[in-house]
């Protein structure tokens, strides 16, 4: 990608639009390590990433902050908060 990820802003999807080819998200995909392309039955791919922490403390406190630069962005991710780890869809 020429533009880095950090430096661009989310464009919210809206119903009709049209998702990452898969030869844009194999772009895409060296530039967001430790993520995975997901499909959850519904056809439409999702990149997904588990972030692990060390109790449930640590791992509220970052959904907590994942929550509040998805909000800014407008992009809401799924999050799943469980002990010890944090789910980002």
């Amino acid at each position: 990608m020429s533009t880095e990820l950090t430096q661009m802003k989310c464009v919210p999807c809206r119903g009709g639009e049209p998702t990452l080819t898969d030869a844009e998200m194999a772009d895409v995909l060296p530039s967001v390590r430790d993520w995975s392309v997901v499909e959850r039955g519904d056809g439409i791919k999702r990149l997904e990433r588990i972030f692990k922490f060390k109790n449930f403390a640590e791992a509220l406190s970052f959904a907590d902050g994942v929550g509040q630069i998805a909000e800014e962005e407008g992009h809401h991710p799924a999050i799943l908060t469980e002990w010890g780890r944090v789910t980002v869809t």
